[in-house]
């Protein structure tokens, strides 16, 4: 029984099923209509509605163990790995452009939002500069508990920065470019075509079990994505295995994303939800625009196509971000290092920033 309650985490097993089982078939359905990144679309949008909503299935409410979704993660890392492309340093040597251009990106957005919540929302300043961090999920909480931020409002607001980022960018990506992208266009994902032999699914294992461990060791930014990306490139490159995850195992992954995302909703208030909600649109929205915009002026010096810019520069978390970018095979090492170091930007921006802003300095009053 104990094993059983550290594995659910104390939740009913009916209501896991069942929530599970809501996510696929929002997902399924997803797909049917032709969504980009359907599974993980319409299992997050489904799951949500009937968290938000208060619904139960089966007598217990929706919910799964959120850390269940972090088994899947390396799936992701490992996958982006194996597109290491064999001329990967002179391709990167292109890139420090959009990395000096993030490193603008980041303060300018964290500002905006920031703008946004205090002016639109009239958000405490507190709870306002550590919503607006467009990066950094566990550190922007962290921060924001101890600076003595309303907690339920900043877990929200940058939840839904997440959520947003997720749902809205491969929709106006099919709509913005009127063109197939990923799967549907026909392309196949690097070593997703190769037979994989217990000798490549032993090293792909091992690069996820010992790269998220090592990185862990090393407290890697995104420990549980980096680690086993860094060793299956390292292992590609190195012609250890040529394999790579196969697609149903990204569905697998998109899934269970989607659905733990979704089941996050359960709990908040309906007139916070909206409030935030709006606000959280708006600065997505702003944000993505300022990605937009960036991308249109580096995206040829850089030598890569404007969605992809634009999702390096996207506001939402690194698994998901770099999730949707494998999932609509679009320049996936270029994102991933972008978003890698824009969580740490992130954070060392706030940092900087906290304690030249008034009122915002740790231990005061977060008053309006």
């Amino acid at each position: 029984m104990r094993l059983q309650e550290r594995l659910t985490g104390g939740l009913a097993p009916r209501g896991i099923a069942a929530t599970f089982a809501l996510g696929a078939a929002g997902g399924l359905l997803a797909l049917g209509a032709g969504l980009p990144l359907g599974m993980l679309i319409g299992s997050l949008v489904t799951v949500a509605v009937a968290a938000a909503g208060g619904f139960r299935l089966l007598g217990a409410p929706v919910a799964v163990p959120q850390g269940w979704r972090y088994l899947l993660i390396p799936v992701i890392g490992i996958a982006i790995g194996a597109t290491f492309p064999p001329d990967f340093a002179s391709q990167a040597a292109r890139w420090w452009l959009s990395l000096v251009a993030l490193a603008a990106f980041v303060p300018m957005a964290h500002l905006v939002g920031y703008l946004v919540y205090r002016r639109m929302g009239r958000i405490a300043p507190k709870t306002a500069f550590f919503a607006a961090m467009p990066g950094g999920f566990i550190e922007a909480l962290d921060m924001g508990e101890k600076a003595g931020a309303d907690m339920p409002m900043l877990i929200v607001l940058q939840f839904l920065r997440l959520i947003l980022c997720i749902v809205l960018i491969p929709i106006a990506f099919a709509v913005a470019f009127n063109q197939a992208v990923g799967s549907g266009s026909g392309l196949v994902r690097p070593g997703s075509d190769v037979a994989m032999s217990l000798w490549d699914f032993g090293v792909l294992a091992g690069c996820a079990v010992f790269g998220w461990w090592g990185a862990a060791r090393l407290r890697m930014p995104a420990a549980v994505l980096a680690g086993p990306l860094v060793l299956s490139a390292a292992a590609h490159i190195a012609g250890l295995t040529q394999a790579s995850p196969p697609d149903w195992s990204i569905v697998l992954t998109q899934w269970v994303v989607g659905t733990s995302l979704g089941a996050r909703f359960a709990g908040f208030r309906g007139g916070l939800l909206w409030l935030a909600l709006r606000l959280s649109a708006v600065y997505v929205a702003a944000a993505l625009l300022l990605a937009a915009a960036i991308a249109a002026l580096f995206a040829g010096p850089v030598g890569e196509p404007i969605p992809a810019v634009i999702l390096a520069f996207a506001p939402g978390g690194i698994n998901e971000m770099s999730l949707v970018a494998l999932s609509l095979q679009m320049s996936t090492v270029y994102v991933t290092v972008h978003h890698l170091v824009r969580i740490v930007l992130a954070v060392i921006v706030a940092r900087l920033a906290l304690p030249l802003v008034p009122g915002l300095r740790p231990g005061s009053a977060d008053g309006l």
